[in-house]
């Protein structure tokens, strides 16, 4: 069974050390990921968003480690307008082959982009739209988090923004291919929210449970189904961690045995 991992700040005061720290990024680290290498896992990546300048400007970098923590330049992306978080997936369907992908918002671009992994090669051409038909200070992506299905295999994306409204502050796209390109297909709108001058960023989502948990900053950690085709997909499930937090509930993860 998988369960969800969230810091318990200004609670639980243990110190924990770090086992491998990264090397330094440019400007404003934020959100990582690990792919796991199926064929070598001590080849397996830390891939982590460097979110840069905070004023529209190409400045920030989608970044590759290796388990050492030492950056790997050869398959960093740079040039990118506030990528602010990141997932990886495996087995989507690119042509004939199932390739795993790494996929991070560009909130300044009002884009997700995806990438093909290993090689980090860019795989949507111009990035994917997202929060199509908002107005401009509600279209701005932040948090991701990508559901694969069990019974077909289709990926989907759980995109969270800077503002939103509650009942439809998140929006979900299924990835597929075209033409060998990704590109992606809303098929939802969803998501409970506090709306006390808090914000939703952190995206997790457990594949096997299909289930998506989701910060609600100033409030709690909320529980969806992630499959949009489910009949209770509306329906929020249960709020985690709502007590003992003094402070934003920010990243979220994921954990099976």
């Amino acid at each position: 069974m998988a369960a969800a991992v969230m810091g318990w700040s200004y609670f639980y005061f243990k110190k924990i050390a770090p086992a491998v720290v990264t090397e330094k990024t440019a400007i404003d680290s934020d959100d990582p990921a690990i792919w796991i290498n199926p064929a070598d896992p001590s080849k397996s990546l830390i891939i982590g968003t460097d979110k840069g300048k905070n004023d529209g400007s190409r400045t920030g970098s989608l970044f590759v480690f290796d388990l050492e923590g030492k950056i790997q330049q050869q398959l960093t992306v740079k040039h990118l307008k506030r990528p602010n978080n990141v997932d990886v997936e495996y087995g989507f369907a690119f042509g004939d082959s199932l390739i795993d992908i790494a996929v991070c918002t560009e909130r300044y671009a009002n884009e997700i982009r995806v990438f093909r992994l290993p090689d980090m090669q860019n795989i949507d051409g111009e990035g994917i739209k997202v929060f199509e038909g908002e107005k401009p200070t509600k279209r701005l992506p932040m948090g991701i988090g990508l559901y694969k299905r069990p019974h077909d295999g289709a990926i989907f994306a759980i995109v969270s923004r800077k503002d939103g409204e509650s009942g439809s502050y998140l929006w979900q796209y299924q990835l597929i291919e075209e033409n060998g390109q990704v590109v992606g297909k809303k098929v939802r709108e969803f998501g409970e929210f506090f709306d006390h001058d808090g914000e939703i960023e952190a995206v997790a989502v457990d594949d096997e449970l299909g289930y998506v948990y989701y910060s609600d900053e100033y409030f709690g950690v909320r529980k969806y189904h992630a499959d949009p085709d489910h009949p209770d997909a509306a329906m929020q499930l249960g709020v985690l961690a709502t007590e003992h937090y003094r402070r934003d509930r920010e990243g979220i993860a994921v954990i099976a045995p």
